[in-house]
């Protein structure tokens, strides 16, 4: 096992997927450091080595129990110690603290939700939050929240969102334009991305009802856990709906309804590869998932009223004129008919997208230099 490591904590995908570039930018500027990157999800792992490989060492964050984490600390004997976004863990925190480990929480969020509770259990949560060095919280409220629940003023700062900063290869987007034109026959083609259960039977019913004045729409559909996905196909065959699954690497026919992506990891190219994009984690009250990827991507946005794990992100995006909010099943209908039916519309939102997130790049230029004086001390 590598010692002596910068250790990053990243809990599942979307974690994962925005702490890459740090981790590759830290690689770059300080070389013969060793670097452990722990998730707590299958998917946050499988995604880690698929990027990352073996540049990184990987292993799952244990459970938050003394012995276990002193453990885990005594055999990797991190530099210091990177969290993503909401992960407080006290006994974590503490053996950080006990052991001189610098602790930093990066993309820091906390929600109204989450901040009354931390309230209610100060002698849990202080104690954790002062062996913080520094929270680069995503944006000003989330700073102000982070105060509220006991963080000095001095340890916050805000950042950004590391979100904004994603990679996005080139030829994920020429495979998706593939994907298109050899196994989608260029068909009209609208992605429900990161959906959850009780969410799928709603965008069926709405699949249905395009259906009737769209004859060549194709549901691309991704549900968000691939435990998921043998259910999904059997919901899509109860509604008399026929699919082809990703893995079946079968060409769709003019009569397939649903091309389901039983994959991991290729969501970017897929959003690639559609004409409208709905978001999902936001039709059921799961919170959202990221909007930032497909306006990256130059793909039109559809998302639905529960977005409170993303909430400013949403809010902003809406004012920027670079997504639509759907508030239920008929305002999907007519969004996506919409769509379909104006070019110059479809056009704006993925030039307003694209220029959104442009607008708010940077986060993890400042976060790498936060970190890498931290290192350069150390040398």
């Amino acid at each position: 096992m590598p010692q002596d490591v910068i250790w990053f904590h990243a809990v599942s995908v979307g974690e994962a997927e925005a702490v890459f570039p740090l981790v590759k930018c830290l690689q770059k500027q300080f070389p013969q450091t060793k670097i452990l990157v722990t998730t707590t999800t299958p998917t946050g792992s499988s995604r880690v080595r698929a990027v990352l490989g073996q540049t990184v060492e990987h292993v799952y964050l244990p459970y938050d129990i003394p012995g276990i984490v002193k453990r885990f600390l005594a055999c990797f004997k991190p530099v210091l110690a990177v969290v993503m976004e909401t992960e407080l863990w006290p006994n974590l925190l503490h053996y950080c603290g006990e052991n001189n480990i610098p602790c930093y929480l990066i993309n820091a969020r906390l929600s109204e939700k989450s901040a009354r509770g931390y309230q209610k259990l100060p002698s849990l949560i202080q104690p954790g939050l002062a062996r913080i060095k520094q929270i680069a919280a995503q944006t000003q409220e989330d700073a102000e929240r982070f105060v509220t629940i006991g963080a000095k003023p001095s340890q916050v700062s805000t950042f950004g969102n590391m979100k904004f900063d994603m990679d996005i290869a080139e030829e994920t987007i020429v495979e998706g334009k593939q994907l298109k034109k050899n196994e989608f026959n260029d068909r009209f083609v609208w992605l429900a991305a990161s959906t959850h259960h009780g969410e799928e039977q709603i965008l069926l019913e709405v699949y249905a009802s395009l259906k009737v004045v769209i004859p060549e729409l194709l549901l691309l559909v991704v549900p968000r856990h691939p435990e998921r996905f043998a259910e999904v196909a059997a919901l899509c065959g109860q509604n008399d709906l026929k699919v082809v699954t990703r893995t079946s690497k079968k060409h769709c026919a003019w009569v397939t309804d649903i091309y389901l992506a039983d994959t991991l990891g290729e969501l970017k190219m897929l959003y690639a590869g559609a004409d409208v994009a709905f978001v999902g984690g936001s039709l059921v009250p799961v919170g959202g998932h990221n909007l930032l990827e497909p306006a990256a991507l130059g793909v039109p946005i559809l998302f639905g009223p529960y977005m409170q794990n993303f909430k400013e992100i949403a809010k902003k995006i809406v004012e920027h004129n670079a997504a639509l909010q759907c508030q239920d099943k008929d305002a999907i209908v007519q969004a996506v008919q919409s769509l379909y039916s104006d070019m110059s519309k479809r056009k704006l939102l993925i030039a307003n997208g694209k220029a959104f997130v442009e607008k708010n790049r940077g986060a993890i230029a400042k976060v790498a230099e936060m970190l890498g004086e931290e290192l350069s001390q150390k040398k």
